[in-house]
């Protein structure tokens, strides 16, 4: 489930929302009300439930062949997200569906890389909420590699300490360190 040319999108657990509203997410550091969306490269990240700790990373052009390897693994494509083995029966059975919002509503924002999309005044859905469908076929057919860990601290610091690209979402939601 991506966008198409001229979408962003918002996935939710919630089928019925018919207007998004800027407003400050608790979890935000940033003082400013947004409504949120994602772009097609960021899409993925969202392929899970919303209370879900993921640990992601995938390749970029200063990615050395020794992190590839280490963190991604040998022929393993280009990405991989890890989660913990106490969130596979929500990922297998959560309702997650994606709204299409108007891309030209929204501007990216984070640095230095942008991680999401962000729009200051309200926005309509373009059509109804579509169901995103099974999740582990979404990572399979993009050729994302899907990881079940124990806990996700080791994985983690592994990724911060690399030369991939990586993003953490909901962490705070992770089992505590070993």
């Amino acid at each position: 489930m991506r966008p198409e040319p001229g979408q962003v999108l918002h996935f939710s657990e919630d089928p019925t929302i018919t207007r998004f509203v800027p407003h400050v997410a608790p979890t935000s550091v940033l003082p400013e009300p947004y409504v949120w969306a994602v772009d097609a490269d960021q899409a993925p990240s969202y392929w899970f439930p919303r209370q879900c700790p993921r640990a992601m990373a995938w390749a970029v052009p200063t990615t050395t062949a020794a992190d590839r390897e280490r963190v991604i693994g040998p022929g393993c494509g280009e990405r991989v997200h890890a989660i913990e083995y106490g969130w596979l029966d929500a990922l297998l059975n959560v309702r997650l569906y994606a709204y299409r919002l108007p891309a030209s509503a929204f501007r990216p924002i984070g640095e230095p890389v942008p991680h999401a999309m962000v729009a200051t005044e309200p926005v309509d859905p373009l059509g109804p909420a579509e169901p995103v469908g099974n999740l582990l076929r979404l990572h399979e057919e993009a050729g994302i590699q899907l990881r079940l860990l124990h806990n996700l601290w080791p994985f983690w610091d592994a990724v911060t300490a690399s030369t991939v690209q990586f993003s953490g979402i909901r962490l705070r939601n992770a089992r505590p360190r070993p």
